[in-house]
């Protein structure tokens, strides 16, 4: 289990009951869109307001907490910040998984070809998970 107030504290967030519920939520469910962390606030804060949740995520993002995943014909959803990786989506069911992939050989060659620096690569492959197949 996650020490939610220490990880808040090492990224400069204050510590509320908001923050260590989204905090929890996020953990707890992976990704998810800020409807549906709105939804879920609710449950336990009954007089949240969206903008909250949209004022914490983006403060979250600032601070690198959070990391935003930017999914084809779909609203983006959030994660914890974690380790390098990419994202497999369900086109059916909307299921997201994370995937690790090496994208270095990629990113340098077409760095070098494009003499483009890349400092950042969201990669979602998308398709039907096993149980939509």
């Amino acid at each position: 289990m996650m020490n939610y107030p220490k990880v808040l504290r090492e990224h400069n967030l204050k510590v509320t009951p908001q923050r260590l519920a989204i905090v929890d939520a996020l953990y707890s469910y992976g990704h998810m869109n800020t409807e549906s962390l709105y939804t879920l606030m609710l449950q336990k804060f009954h007089s949240i307001s969206l903008a909250t949740i949209y004022k914490n995520i983006n403060l979250m993002l600032e601070c690198n907490f959070l990391q935003e995943v930017k999914l084809p014909h779909a609203k983006s959803v959030y994660e914890l910040t974690k380790t390098s990786h990419s994202h497999l989506l369900c086109k059916k069911c909307g299921a997201i998984e994370d995937v690790v992939v090496d994208l270095t050989p990629f990113v340098d060659a077409i760095s070098k070809t494009n003499q483009f620096q890349i400092d950042k690569t969201d990669f979602v492959l998308s398709g039907n998970c096993k149980n939509c197949q």
